[in-house]
């Protein structure tokens, strides 16, 4: 098993969100994402089978909960999204790099 690092080889998002798979078993999936600008579609939401728990390592982002409710996340920010609670990205640093690092489970 070879060593790895999050900040190593990051994918240059600054034209499409980037998501890298670090790790898939059973019921925990964890995935590195990558974004510089990016904002979920008009009317598009996040509406997953699995929880959702993410953690902002780099940069700053928006969510919006289905709602109305606005969460600005800064480096260290993190939320427990449970199964089907609807939600999407509305900003990211348009700037700089903001890295995420999710992890879904069941």
């Amino acid at each position: 098993m070879d060593k790895q690092n999050l900040w190593q080889s990051l994918p240059d998002a600054r034209a499409a969100e980037q998501f890298t798979e670090l790790l898939h078993a059973d019921n925990l999936r964890i995935e590195r994402i990558v974004s510089q600008g990016q904002a979920s579609p008009e009317g598009f939401w996040y509406d997953q089978a699995e929880h959702e728990w993410v953690l902002l390592l780099e940069g700053a982002a928006r969510l919006e909960l289905e709602g109305g409710k606005c969460i600005a996340l800064k480096p260290g920010d993190y939320i427990n999204l449970p199964a089907h609670t609807r939600h999407r990205v509305v900003w990211t640093d348009p700037d700089k790099t903001t890295i995420w690092l999710a992890v879904f489970y069941r």
